[in-house]
C-alpha cells in the first residue's frame, strides 16, 4: 500500500490504493480546507508534491494555481491519487483554521421551569420501631422536601445498587437528584452531602461545521460557561452528503463518536471557563439539523437522501446523554430536538423558537443559510417550509479566493463610485487571505451599483481601468494588489465567480417566492424576515436585497436573531413547558420538496438575474438601476 508523508510534521499514513491525498489526510486526523465535498470544485486543498509519483490532470485544474504554484508541484488532495510512496507539504492556507463562529443567543426571556431538580436531605436511620427499606426512606424524603410522589418516581437498579453505601457513609445526610422523562419522575444520582447548589444543564447547537455550547445553572437559569468548536466529522467531509456517504461505507459509529467527542471538547471548554464538574452537568439539550441528529444518537441516515427522502425519526427523543457518549454526569438526560422532514430539523425548529414568530399573526419569512438554506413562512395558525442546497460559492466555495470565515476573511467591502477603489474589513484586522461570504454580497452589491456588472453578472471589460481586467481565464475584478495581502496574490473576483454567487442567491431567493406563492402571499404582507445563523448574522441588509438574496421589504423588517439554533436549544433547557411547543410547531409546518414542485425551476430561472427579471418586485433596486445608467450614459 502506497504510504503518504505530510509536511511539515512528518506524519505518515499508509491507504489502500486508487485513494486520494485527501483520503490519507482524513485517515491522518489533517483537517483539510474541502469546501466543495472533494469534488474538485473549490480548489481550496493546495498541496505540494515533493518526492514520489502521482496521478493529478494538471491540464484539468490548472485554474486553481499560479504557474509559479504548477512549478512547486501544485495539485488539489482531492484529486490526486498516489502511485508509491509520496511527500507532500500542506500549507496552512489548505487547513481549516479558526473561524469566526456565532454563539451569541440574545437571551430571550422565559418562564424558568427546568426538568431537573436536587433535594438535601437529613433522613432518620432506620430501627426497630421503624424498618423502612432506604428506598422507600429516601423517596419519602423527597416528597417531603416538595418533590414528587414516592410512587411516582422510577428508580434504575444502577441508583438502586448504590443508596445503601451512600445513605451510611454520609451518615445520612445526601442529596437526591430528580428528573422528569416521559411518563414520570426518575432519580438519577444519589449523592453524600449537600450538593443542592451543583445543578447544571447544557444548550448544544450542533451544527455541521460548528459546535457551540452553552453551560447553565438549573437553580436560577444564569450562563455560567458558553464554549465553541469546529464538528471534528469535517475530516469525513465538509457537507451533508458527504457525511452520509461515509457513513454508508461502513463510518456510522466513527461519526457518532466524533460527533460526541465534539461535543465533549465544548463541553470541557465552557465548564472550565466556568470551573465547573462536568458531573454536575445533568441535562443536555441539542438542537441540529436531522442528519446531525440522527448520526448522534447512532440511527443509520442512509435512506435521507433516496426517494422518497424519509428519516428513521421525526418525534423528539429522549435518552441518557451516556447512550450517546456525552461526558456529563452519567445519568444524565439527553433531549434532541424534533424535526420536520429530512432537511428541515430541529435547528430550525429552534430557529422558529427563537424567533417567536408562532406566537403572533404577523406573516413572517425565516431564512438560515449555509452549504444548505432553509426557509420557513407563516404565523400562529400555519407554517410552510423548504429547503436546498445553497451551493458552495456562499461560504467561499467555487469562487476562486473565496473562503470560509477565518481571519484574513474581508468581511466587509465597500467602492468608490468614482474612482472604484476598494475599501474592505478583514476578520482579525489583518492582511487579507480572501473573501467570505458576507463580503461577496457586498462586492456583488457594489460591482452593480458602479455599472462594473450588468443584471446577468457580466463584467464590463469596456471599462478602462486598471482593476477592471481580462484573466487567464475570465474577466476579472481586482479587489486586492498582491502587495497589500497576506498571500502574495492579487484577490480577484472573476466573472466565472459571480455566475456561481448568482446561481446561489437565485436557489434562496425562488424558494422564497416560491413559499410565498403557495401561501397567497405577496411581499407587501410580510411583516418580518428573520436571518438565522452565522451567515444571516453578518451580511448587509440592503446589499442582500440589492443582489435579490431576499424579497425587497424595508430594510427595518429585517432581523437578526442570532444563533437560532443555541437560543431555541436555551430556552428547551431553561423551560420544560416549551418541549411540548416543538413537537406542535413540528407538526403544524408543512414542508415543500423543491425538487416536486414544478414552479420552482421557473422562479429559479428568474431569479438568476440582478437581483430578478422582474424588477416591479424590486422597485429600490429599480431605481438604484436607474441612477447607474444614468451615471454611466
Amino acid at each position: 500500500m502506497p504510504a503518504v508523508t505530510f509536511l511539515p510534521g512528518f506524519r505518515k499514513i499508509s491507504v489502500e490504493p486508487g485513494s486520494t491525498i485527501l483520503d490519507a489526510a482524513q485517515k491522518a486526523q489533517i483537517h483539510m480546507n474541502v469546501v466543495c465535498g472533494g469534488e474538485g470544485k473549490c480548489g481550496k486543498c493546495i498541496v505540494f508534491l515533493k518526492s514520489g509519483r502521482v496521478d493529478f490532470d494538471r491540464k484539468k485544474f490548472g485554474r486553481f494555481f499560479s504557474p509559479g504554484e504548477i512549478d512547486e508541484g501544485a495539485c488539489l488532495a482531492c484529486q490526486t491519487v498516489p502511485l508509491d510512496d509520496v511527500q507532500v507539504f500542506v500549507p496552512e492556507n489548505s487547513l481549516i483554521q479558526e473561524q469566526k463562529i456565532l454563539i451569541d443567543a440574545r437571551g430571550i426571556e422565559t418562564e424558568f421551569n427546568p426538568a431537573v431538580w436536587k433535594y438535601a436531605l437529613e433522613l432518620a436511620p432506620p430501627s426497630l420501631e421503624d424498618p423502612s427499606p432506604d428506598l422507600t426512606r429516601l423517596l419519602w424524603g423527597i416528597e417531603k422536601s416538595g418533590g414528587p410522589r414516592e410512587n411516582k418516581i422510577y428508580v434504575p437498579l444502577e441508583v438502586i445498587r448504590r443508596i445503601p453505601a451512600v445513605l451510611r457513609e454520609s451518615g445520612w445526610k445526601i442529596t437526591g437528584t430528580v428528573t422528569l422523562v416521559p411518563g414520570g419522575y426518575r432519580l438519577i444520582d444519589v449523592e453524600k452531602g449537600d450538593t443542592s447548589g451543583n445543578l447544571y444543564g447544557a444548550a448544544v447547537d450542533l451544527g455541521t461545521t460548528t459546535i457551540v455550547v452553552y453551560i447553565r445553572s438549573l437553580i436560577d437559569g444564569e450562563v455560567v460557561g458558553v464554549a465553541s468548536n469546529y464538528n471534528k466529522q469535517i475530516s469525513c467531509g465538509e457537507d451533508i452528503l458527504s457525511r452520509v456517504n461515509y457513513a454508508r461505507k461502513g463510518g456510522l459509529s466513527h461519526l457518532q463518536s466524533l460527533a460526541a467527542e465534539s461535543i465533549n471538547d465544548a463541553l470541557t471548554s465552557a465548564a472550565n471557563n466556568a470551573g465547573i464538574d462536568l458531573d454536575d452537568i445533568y441535562e443536555v439539550v441539542v438542537a441540529g439539523n436531522t442528519i446531525m441528529t440522527h448520526i448522534l444518537m447512532g440511527i443509520n441516515p442512509a435512506y435521507m437522501i433516496e426517494e422518497p427522502y424519509v428519516p428513521v425519526v421525526k418525534r423528539y427523543l429522549t435518552s441518557s446523554a451516556s447512550r450517546a457518549g456525552i461526558a456529563v454526569k452519567e445519568d444524565a438526560g439527553l433531549f434532541i430536538f424534533p424535526a420536520v422532514s429530512d432537511y428541515i430539523g430541529g435547528d430550525i425548529i429552534a430557529d422558529v423558537l427563537a424567533s417567536g414568530m408562532t406566537e403572533s399573526e404577523e406573516v413572517s419569512l425565516l431564512i438560515d443559510i449555509g452549504t444548505n438554506f432553509e426557509v420557513v413562512l407563516g404565523n400562529s395558525d400555519w407554517m410552510f417550509s423548504c429547503s436546498g442546497a445553497a451551493g458552495p460559492a456562499l461560504e467561499g466555495g467555487e469562487v476562486l479566493f473565496g473562503m470560509r470565515a477565518n481571519p484574513g476573511a474581508i468581511e466587509e467591502v465597500s467602492l468608490d463610485m468614482e474612482t472604484l477603489v476598494p475599501e474592505y474589513r478583514t476578520i482579525n484586522q489583518i492582511k487579507p487571505k480572501g473573501i467570505c461570504g458576507s463580503g461577496l454580497i457586498d462586492l456583488l452589491a457594489e460591482l452593480l451599483r458602479a455599472c462594473i456588472i450588468d443584471r446577468t453578472g457580466r463584467i464590463n471589460t469596456s471599462i478602462s481601468h486598471e482593476r477592471v481586467r481580462t484573466g487567464r481565464y475570465y474577466p476579472e475584478f481586482v479587489v486586492a494588489w498582491k502587495h497589500d495581502t497576506g498571500i502574495e496574490k492579487d484577490i480577484v473576483v472573476t466573472e466565472n465567480d459571480i455566475k456561481n454567487l448568482i446561481m446561489s442567491k437565485a436557489s434562496i431567493l425562488a424558494a422564497c417566492i416560491t413559499l410565498m406563492n403557495q401561501a397567497g402571499i405577496r411581499r407587501e404582507d410580510i411583516s418580518n424576515i428573520y436571518f438565522s445563523g452565522a451567515f444571516g448574522n453578518y451580511i448587509n441588509k440592503e446589499n442582500a436585497i440589492i443582489i435579490g438574496l431576499i424579497p425587497e421589504v424595508p430594510p427595518e423588517k429585517i432581523k437578526n436573531i442570532g444563533n437560532g439554533a443555541i437560543e431555541g436549544a436555551n430556552i428547551a433547557l431553561l423551560n420544560r413547558k416549551k418541549r411540548k411547543v416543538l413537537d406542535e410547531i413540528a407538526r403544524t409546518m408543512a414542508y415543500i420538496e423543491l425538487n416536486a414542485e414544478p414552479s420552482f425551476m421557473d422562479e429559479y430561472t428568474r431569479s438568476t438575474f440582478l437581483p430578478h427579471t422582474d424588477l416591479a418586485q424590486f422597485p429600490m433596486v429599480e431605481e438604484l438601476l436607474e441612477s447607474c445608467r444614468i451615471r454611466r450614459d
